[in-house]
C-alpha cells in the first residue's frame, strides 16, 4: 500500500497518567460493544468504550446526513471503561424516528470537561485540544461508533467536500460536525445466507486479487445497474471459476473514504480507489452496494459471498488494521490539529500509539499514526471485527495490510512493563511475544489445517515503513506471507540480465517454495504467497513492457504520485528497437508460469489473465477510472493469453506434484544443468550461470505424470539435454513460452502434448523462456 495524498486534508505518541483500563480478553466482543436490539426488538442498547472519558452522550437521528438529532441520551459508566444506555424503541419513535435508527456519540474528558453551559459549536469547558496525557476529547465532533455494523456516508461525499468540519485545533475546534458526520446504523440481524464455506487446503488455491468496483464496472455481461457492486461481483463467480480461480481476494471492502470518488468526473481529484483508509472495521463499504438502504450493503455482501461459495470459491478480504482514516496530526509542528471522526475522539490513548510527550504519533504506515495494536482493547476491536466478518459475513480468510505493525510490541511513548523491548517507545517487531496482535489472532481463531477443513487462511503483507519492519519470513507458524523476494528475484532474472548479479540458486529456491524463508519457523511451501505483480506496482503486462514507472500521465491512466522506483521492469528492448511485442508476450507467459508452476500459493492480479495494462503507472491508488477497471473486450492476443493462463492454472490443479504440502526431498526433485548433468555446488555458486532444469517425481505425490521444467534465463538459445523419464515413458511438451509458440495453443490441452523424446534427447530453448514437459 502507498500513501494516498487525496486525504491529507481530512486525514492529513504515553506516559499514561490515569492508565487506560485494559481487561484481559475472554471471548469475542466480551464487552458487548456496539448497538443492538433486544430479542423482542422493543429496545436498543448502545455500548461504547472509553477509558478516559468523563461524560458520554448518545445522539439519535432520523437520517444520516443534513439533519439535527431527534433525541439524545446520557450514557452511564458501567465499569471496565464501558459506557452504556438502553433506549426503548417507543421513545425513539416518539422522537420522530420511525425508520432506520442513525446514531453517534459526543464525548468529554480531561482536556475538555463537561460544562452545563455547553451547546453545539460552543467552547464551554474547553481546556486544550490535546493534554499532557494525549487526550483529544471534543464534544463538537460527533463520533462514529467503532463497532457500527453499517454507516450512513463518508465524511467527504457529494454533498460535503469540507474536511475542516472534522478537525480540532484553534481554527476548527468549535465547528460542530453533527449534521455532516458519518453515523452508525442500528441493524436488525440479516437472514441472508452466505452458503457453505469451501474447505479446500490452501496449497490447492489460486488467488485472484481485485477491486470490487473494478471487477464489473465496465463489464458488458453484467446488468448496468449492478456493475461495480457486490451484486455484480457475485455474478462473476462462474467466470472466475472457469478461469480456475479458487479464492478471490478483494481490496478493502470495509468502509473507506471513497464517496467522493465521483464528485469530479474524469479526474483523480479526491479519489481513493484502492481503499486503504478504513473508517469502520465492521461496516461493508456502502459505495459498493447496489442496495444502499439500511441493511442493504450487509445482505448484498452476504449474497455475494454465497454466490462465490456456491461456485467453490473462497472469499478473502484485504484488511487494514495498522492505521485508520483519521490519520495523524495535520502538521509535524502543530500537535493541536487532527481529524476527529471516531477513535481519536473516544479514546486517543487507547487506539493510537503516541510518541513520548503524547502530542504526536508514531508512524510506520506512511499515513500518520500507528494503530495501537499492542493495546488489549484496540486488539479486541481487531479480533471482534475479524470474527464478525468470518462468522456473520462468511469470509474465508484475510490479507493483512502492512501486517508487521500487528507484530509491534511497543505500547506508547514511554517505557512500560507491558512493552519491555521499547524503553523509548516506537516500533519493535517481536513474533515471540504472545501479546502482539499477530499471536493474539492465532490464539483466537483456528487456522485452516494443511490438509484442508474449517478454519481461516491468514496472509500477511510482512513489512511496513521504517525500523525493523521488513519481516519477510519472520511471522510465526499459522501465517502465510506475501513473498516479495519471489517477485523481485524472478523479475530480476528476466529483466536485469547484465545490470545486476543474477543467482540461479535463488531462482531454484523460489521455484521450490522458498525454504530459506519459511522452513526454519516450521512452515511449509504453501505459506509462501507467490506473485509477480499485485495492485501495488506494475501489472503483469507492464512488468515486461515498461522501463520503470510513468505516473504523471493524463486521465484515465494518471496522474498518480508516489510508487516505488525499484520495479525490475523492462520493455524487452522495444524502445531500443531490439525487441517486439512478441518478446513482451513471451516474457509475460514466462512470468505467469513462474507463479503457477512453483511450490507455494499463487496470487495473480485481476486482469493479468488478459494482459491488462496501466501504461506503466505503478501506483494507481487514485484512479477510479476506465483504465483501472477490468474489461471483457479483448484483442486476439489478449484472448490467446487468457487461454494460456486458463490452461496453465488447470495444469497446476491437475498435478499435485506442483502443490506439495511439505518440503520437496531429494527423491522428489532433481536439479540439472543444461547439459543434463546434476547441478553441483560449483554450478549453483557460479553467477555466470543463468539456466536451470529440474524434474518432479510425480509418483511420490500420486501424480500420473512426472514433470520437467527448464528455465533459460540467458539472452540467447541454450540446448538442454533431457534426463531419463520414468521407465516406459517419454517426455511430451505441454508448453514452451518462446516466440515461435505464440498463439492460441501456446499451452496445449491434455492429450495434445507433443512427443519430444527420452533420455539424452536435446532441446534448443530460446532465451528468457520456460519449457514444461510431462512424462507419459
Amino acid at each position: 500500500m502507498k500513501r494516498p495524498k487525496i486525504l491529507a486534508a481530512l486525514l492529513v505518541c504515553v506516559s499514561l497518567a490515569g492508565a487506560p483500563i485494559m481487561p484481559t480478553h475472554a471471548a469475542i466482543n466480551s464487552m458487548t460493544l456496539g448497538a443492538s436490539y433486544n430479542a423482542q426488538k422493543t429496545s436498543i442498547t448502545f455500548r461504547v468504550y472509553s477509558s478516559q472519558a468523563t461524560r458520554m452522550m448518545l445522539y439519535l437521528y432520523a437520517s444520516g446526513y443534513g439533519v439535527q438529532d431527534s433525541a439524545n441520551y446520557v450514557l452511564s459508566s458501567v465499569g471496565d471503561g464501558v459506557w452504556s444506555v438502553t433506549v426503548p424503541v417507543s421513545s425513539i419513535q416518539a422522537a420522530g424516528i420511525t425508520g432506520s435508527v442513525y446514531y453517534g456519540y459526543r464525548a468529554w474528558g480531561p482536556n475538555w470537561p463537561y460544562s452545563a453551559s455547553w451547546g453545539k459549536g460552543s467552547a464551554a469547558g474547553f481546556i486544550s485540544d490535546v493534554d499532557a496525557s494525549g487526550n483529544r476529547f471534543n464534544p463538537n465532533k460527533l463520533l462514529l461508533d467503532p463497532y457500527a455494523q453499517e454507516m450512513s456516508q463518508d465524511p467527504l461525499n457529494a454533498s460535503n467536500q469540507n474536511a475542516d468540519i472534522f478537525a480540532s485545533g484553534a481554527s476548527y475546534r468549535n465547528t460542530d460536525s453533527g449534521t455532516y458526520a458519518s453515523k452508525g446504523i442500528v441493524l436488525v440481524p440479516s437472514t441472508q445466507s452466505t452458503g457453505t464455506k469451501p474447505t479446500r487446503a490452501q496449497k490447492d488455491d489460486v488467488i485472484y486479487e481485485v477491486n470490487v468496483r473494478g471487477l464489473t464496472e465496465q463489464d458488458s455481461s453484467i446488468t448496468a445497474a449492478y456493475r461495480g457492486t457486490y451484486r455484480g461481483a457475485g455474478l462473476k463467480a462462474a467466470a472466475l471459476a472457469s478461469l480456475g480461480i479458487t479464492a478471490v481476494e478483494f481490496l478493502p471492502m470495509q468502509e473507506t473514504q471513497n464517496d467522493a470518488n465521483d464528485v469530479a468526473p474524469n479526474s483523480d481529484a479526491n479519489q481513493n480507489y484502492w481503499g486503504y483508509m478504513t473508517e469502520d472495521y465492521f461496516a461493508p463499504d456502502r459505495h459498493y452496494a447496489y442496495n444502499k438502504a439500511a441493511g442493504g450493503p450487509t445482505a448484498e455482501f452476504q449474497a455475494m459471498v454465497q454466490a462465490f461459495h456456491n461456485a467453490g470459491i473462497k472469499v478473502y478480504m484485504d484488511v487494514v488494521y495498522n492505521h485508520t482514516s483519521e490519520g495523524g496530526t495535520w502538521s509535524s509542528s502543530d500537535p493541536t490539529t487532527a481529524t476527529i471522526t471516531s477513535w481519536r475522539g473516544l479514546d486517543n490513548t487507547t487506539y493510537y500509539e503516541l510518541t513520548s510527550g503524547n502530542q504526536y504519533y508514531y508512524d510506520n504506515t506512511g499515513i500518520g499514526a500507528n494503530y495501537n495494536t499492542y493495546n488489549t482493547v484496540a486488539q479486541n476491536l481487531i479480533v471482534d471485527s475479524l470474527a464478525y466478518w468470518t462468522n456473520t459475513m462468511g469470509v474465508d480468510g484475510f490479507r493483512f495490510d502492512l501486517a508487521a505493525v500487528l507484530g509491534n510490541s511497543c505500547l506508547n511513548g514511554s517505557y512500560t512493563s507491558a512493552a519491555p523491548n521499547c524503553p523509548n517507545g516506537g516500533y519493535n517487531f517481536d513474533a515471540a511475544d504472545s501479546n502482539v496482535a499477530i499471536n493474539r489472532i492465532l490464539s483466537e481463531f483456528t487456522v485452516r489445517p494443511a490438509a484442508g477443513g474449517s478454519g481461516l487462511d491468514l496472509y500477511a503483507e510482512p513489512w511496513a515503513i521504517g525500523g525493523n519492519s521488513y519481516q519477510l519470513g519472520g511471522f510465526p507458524k499459522g501465517w502465510s506471507e506475501w513473498n516479495g523476494s519471489f517477485r523481485d528475484s524472478l523479475r530480476q532474472a528476466q529483466n536485469e540480465l547484465g545490470n545486476m548479479t543474477i543467482s540461479i540458486s535463488q531462482d531454484a529456491n523460489d521455484f521450490s517454495g522458498s525454504s530459506n524463508l519459511f522452513q526454519a519457523s516450521g512452515r511449509t511451501p504453501w505459506n509462501s504467497t507467490n506473485f509477480i505483480d499485485v495492485h501495488d506496482g506494475l501489472t503483469l503486462n507492464d512488468v515486461y513492457a515498461c522501463n520503470g514507472s510513468s505516473n504523471a500521465q493524463a486521465w484515465p491512466y494518471g496522474p498518480s504520485d508516489g510508487g516505488t522506483t525499484t520495479n525490475y521492469s523492462w520493455d524487452q528492448g522495444m524502445s531500443a528497437g531490439t525487441g517486439t511485442a512478441l518478446d513482451q508476450r513471451r516474457a509475460a507467459r514466462t512470468g505467469m508460469a513462474f507463479e503457477m508452476l512453483s511450490a507455494g500459493t499463487p496470487l495473480m492480479q485481476g486482469g493479468d489473465e488478459y494482459l491488462r495494462t496501466l501504461q506503466c503507472n505503478n501506483n494507481a491508488y487514485n484512479l477510479d477510472s476506465t483504465a483501472n477497471w477490468l474489461t471483457n473486450t479483448w484483442s486476439t492476443n489478449q484472448s490467446n493469453f487468457y487461454t494460456f493462463a486458463q490452461r496453465l492454472i488447470a495444469f497446476r490443479e491437475a498435478h499435485p506434484a506442483l502443490r506439495p504440502a511439505t518440503w520437496y526431498t531429494s527423491n522428489q526433485v532433481a536439479w540439472y544443468q543444461p547439459s543434463g548433468a546434476a547441478a553441483t555446488s560449483s554450478y549453483w555458486n557460479n553467477t555466470s550461470n543463468y539456466s536451470i532444469a529440474y524434474t518432479i517425481n510425480g509418483s511420490s505425490f500420486g501424480d500420473a505424470n512426472s514433470i520437467y521444467i527448464a528455465y533459460n534465463g540467458w539472452s540467447g538459445s541454450v540446448t538442454f539435454t533431457l534426463p531419463a523419464p520414468p521407465t516406459g515413458t517419454n517426455w511430451y511438451r505441454v508448453t514452451d513460452t518462446c516466440n515461435w509458440n505464440d498463439g492460441a495453443n501456446t499451452f496445449v490441452t491434455p492429450g495434445n502434448e507433443s512427443l519430444i523424446g527420452g533420455s539424452g534427447t536435446t532441446y534448443s530453448q530460446c532465451g528468457q523462456s520456460l519449457l514444461l514437459l510431462i512424462s507419459k
